[in-house]
């Protein structure tokens, strides 16, 4: 059995908090005009949520055949392939001058889906690969199972903030920011602190995870925009759906980790190295993205 990271029950349930905290601050932004939205912008919607749910998805198999990483690394690959995007996409929209408000619904779309869709994909897209099937049984985990804790852990707080959002906006609008900004600045703190108290697991894995993290984001950015440049979206579209598709909330991923996949130490390290990677990455294609816009002005 590969070795876990030590990891106490205080720390699992200081995580769940700030997914939680991170849950609640996306839905202070989802509003009925983002599904409004769904009849007025059918066909950039819809590319975003194929590039989410079948894109990346597939782009990650493909990924796994080919580097045929060991089975821990190949499962924390999928798992976070099948999270929703994360709220940091909503900033790097903006910042690559993409659709904002599409960036806002998808995040909103997904996550609120999250609860069934991230199941369903894990464990749809991990039956592609044979050698992953022993892996998962191992674990003794359930559909059923993941499913109910995903209602808890993202449901509930995304259906608090919904209603916050709708008896005290103005109050949900003051604080809104505050709170996305907070949330991701403590996801990455306990990131960091957590892989800083497992200096021993995280140096067998690091080299090997470290680029397959690298190669798998890059793919998911670059293979989201030319997909919807090819399908012929406005580039303002283009740069969102590949940011929607390049940040993960991995940090779900961490929680189901630690929950039900007895804190794998490959499993949790892509998924913790993902949460710190996206963010360099959002920005180096966020800035390139625009400069080279300016460009062929």
């Amino acid at each position: 059995m590969e070795p876990s990271l030590q990891f106490s029950p205080s720390s699992l349930l200081a995580l769940n908090v700030c997914l939680g905290i991170i849950m609640f601050g996306v839905a202070l932004e989802i509003k009925p005009q983002h599904f409004i939205q769904l009849r007025n912008e059918k066909k950039s919607l819809i590319s975003g949520l194929f590039s989410q749910y079948i894109l990346l998805p597939i782009i990650t198999v493909v990924l796994i055949f080919l580097l045929q990483p060991e089975p821990g690394i190949a499962l924390g690959m999928l798992l976070v392939a099948a999270c929703p995007g994360g709220n940091a996409s909503n900033f790097f929209s903006m910042l690559a001058g993409g659709h904002v408000a599409l960036s806002v619904t998808l995040t909103a779309i997904t996550s609120l889906l999250a609860f069934v869709i991230t199941p369903i994909s894990f464990f749809g897209f991990a039956s592609l690969v044979p050698d992953l099937q022993s892996e998962i049984k191992s674990f003794e985990i359930s559909f059923l199972d993941l499913l109910l804790n995903m209602i808890g852990i993202l449901l509930l707080p995304l259906a608090a903030g919904m209603l916050f959002n709708h008896y005290f906006p103005n109050a949900a609008f003051k604080i809104g920011k505050t709170i996305r900004t907070l949330s991701i600045i403590l996801l990455l703190c306990f990131i960091l602190i957590a892989l800083y108290n497992n200096l021993a697991v995280l140096s067998n894995h690091i080299f090997s995870i470290f680029w397959i993290v690298v190669i798998h984001n890059g793919l998911a950015l670059a293979g989201a925009y030319f997909f919807s440049k090819s399908i012929g979206n406005a580039e303002p579209i283009n740069r969102t759906i590949a940011i929607e598709t390049g940040i993960q909330n991995s940090g779900l991923g961490l929680v189901l980790i630690f929950t039900f996949f007895a804190g794998n130490s490959s499993m949790a390290i892509v998924a913790a190295w993902w949460g710190i990677w996206h963010l360099v990455s959002g920005f180096t294609f966020s800035y390139l993205i625009k400069k080279i816009s300016f460009r062929t002005i």
